[in-house]
């Protein structure tokens, strides 16, 4: 029996996806998981894996193309079997709806009813002055007798023009789009609120230096502080469910597990993959699950349970050189923890000046799912945690 192959849904509000490429040729064997095309969303470039075992059939979408959710693209069929007929389905070009197609049919016909320039009551020396400067006269009020364009007039059309410097010059990637529309929609709708507090990372990097080697040796791979904080968080969140908690339109949703969305940047936006269940995850395996996602989220191969599910965020700014940040909620979650760069600060130390290696955290909630007062006891036990790490990685 034929199964279709369809376009995706991988995220709440998406429309389409953009088909990249297909990883298998039409006739091509394939085997159900085996990773049968690429698609760009909103979000990320991402694998499909089959749906079934069979046979490429039916092909009728081509790289490039914008695909409507939900609609057939190809078939996967057994031997001898063919593709079933069914009707097309039109497929979205750059989002361009039906509605829109009707419009720009009508355009000439709006321009048909604008006055020809060669029909323009307008001065000889004023239709000079327009062709040198490219304005346009069907755009142009004139100020003389009966609606005549005079000279000052288009001085006054071209100076009001949009300079070069001024002109769009990037309409932004997918992603970097997205991330503008979840931005303002983030900070116009969810109620933020900001709790800071600095912490001694002293034990922290103590942590990092001894664990470090042996992690490296053992699976290749380098323990960053982002590692720890991840580790440290989602241990943390176990005590404070509702930090750990969702919003929703039937109210506060809380989750049994921690997992733990990190901000990472990329050439065109920034995306967020999931450590799943990083409460109970080793240290090693955070580290690489971490490096991992980075690598796919660098080369736009994340796969959709790769950005899937996250319940809090972490950003981290601290390799760039910033002290301190507040950082805007991904909703559906409840929280964002911005972190700072450690730096050595003169800070009290038993009672006298010391030099010690501070970090600032910026806790930004919703306060529809988080008060104050549980906001700022979460942000008690995330340093506390931050000064003996050893004792909660154990």
């Amino acid at each position: 029996m034929a199964i279709s192959v369809v376009m995706p849904a991988l995220e709440m509000a998406q429309e389409t996806g953009k088909l990249i490429s297909w990883l298998k040729k039409e006739g091509e064997t394939v085997a159900k998981g085996e990773p049968l095309l690429e698609i760009e969303t909103d979000k990320a470039v991402m694998e499909i894996e089959s749906p079934g075992d069979g046979v490429l059939a039916g092909v009728k979408v081509q790289p490039g193309a914008d695909v409507p959710v939900g609609q057939t693209i190809a078939w996967i069929v057994g031997p001898g079997e063919t593709p079933p007929a069914e009707e097309e389905t039109p497929v979205a070009s750059g989002r361009k709806t039906s509605a829109a197609v009707s419009a720009s049919a009508a355009v000439p016909v709006v321009a048909a009813t604008q006055p020809a320039s060669a029909d323009i009551r307008i001065s000889p020396k004023a239709r000079r002055l327009a062709a040198e400067r490219s304005v346009d006269l069907a755009k142009v009020r004139g100020s003389g007798p009966g609606g005549e364009i005079l000279a000052s007039d288009v001085l006054a059309a071209a100076e009001s023009k949009p300079s070069a410097a001024s002109a769009i010059v990037d309409s932004g990637s997918p992603i970097a789009r997205l991330m503008a529309e979840r931005t303002t929609q983030s900070w116009t709708t969810v109620p933020h609120f900001f709790v800071v507090r600095d912490v001694d990372a002293g034990a922290l990097n103590d942590a990092r230096h001894k664990l470090a080697p042996a992690i490296e040796k053992s699976r290749g791979v380098k323990l960053t502080h982002t590692d720890l904080l991840v580790a440290l968080v989602a241990r943390v969140l176990l005590k404070h469910p509702r930090m750990n908690a969702s919003w929703s339109t039937e109210g506060v949703r809380a989750h049994a597990d921690a997992n733990i969305s990190i901000a990472m940047a990329v050439n065109d936006g920034v995306v967020a993959p999931v450590i799943h269940s990083a409460h109970k995850a080793a240290l090693e395996e955070i580290a690489v699950q971490r490096r991992d996602l980075t690598e796919r989220a660098r080369t736009g191969k994340l796969r959709p349970q790769d950005i899937a599910g996250g319940t809090f965020t972490i950003s981290n700014l601290g390799m760039f050189g910033v002290d301190a940040f507040s950082a805007i909620i991904t909703p559906p979650q409840a929280a964002i923890l911005a972190i700072g760069r450690i730096a050595e600060r003169v800070v009290p130390v038993d009672g006298r000046p010391g030099i010690r290696p501070m970090m600032s955290l910026t806790l930004s909630s919703d306060h529809r799912v988080v008060d104050g007062a549980r906001a700022a006891e979460f942000l008690r036990d995330v340093a506390e945690a931050i000064a003996s790490p050893e004792a909660w990685l154990s």
